[in-house]
Formats: C-alpha cells, structure tokens, sequence
C-alpha cells in the first residue's frame, strides 16, 4: 500500500513516517501535490570491501602518464 503525505506533515511526522516504511509500507513525499521523494529503508551493505580484489585485472597503458604537448596546450589556454 502506498501512502503519499505532503512535505510539512512528512516533517512533522517523521519517526511514524519511518516506522510504516520499515513495516514494508510505500511512502512518497510530494511537494504542491505532486510526488517529490521516496522514503525508503535503509540497506544494508552486503559483505565485507576487500581490498586488492582487482590485482592483475587492470591494466594500465604504457604511455600513460605521456600527455601530448597539444593537449597541455589546450588546457593551459593555448588553443584559440
């Protein structure tokens, strides 16, 4: 079921607001009657970042770090 409250009673109601969302409720927000935002429940992340993940699947060009002078140009305002 979805609910939809303006912006002044979402501000004035919003622990209730919060609590029929985490019940599985809809809630949207709407701003001169027309809907603004989704409240929504917070998810949790799933699982633990591991760094380092990603080793030995990037590769990085040789010349990467070579700009060439026209472009260096460019940026510096040297390009009408």
């Amino acid at each position: 079921m979805t609910k939809q409250v303006n912006m002044h009673e979402a501000k004035t109601n919003l622990s209730k607001l919060g609590e029929l969302v985490r019940q599985g409720e809809t809630v949207v927000i709407a701003k001169a009657g027309k809907p603004y935002m989704d409240l929504v429940p917070h998810k949790a992340v799933k699982g633990v970042r591991k760094p380092g993940r990603l080793a030995g699947k990037i590769k990085i060009a040789p010349d990467f770090d070579e700009t060439p002078e026209e472009v260096i140009s460019a940026f510096e305002g040297g390009c009408a």
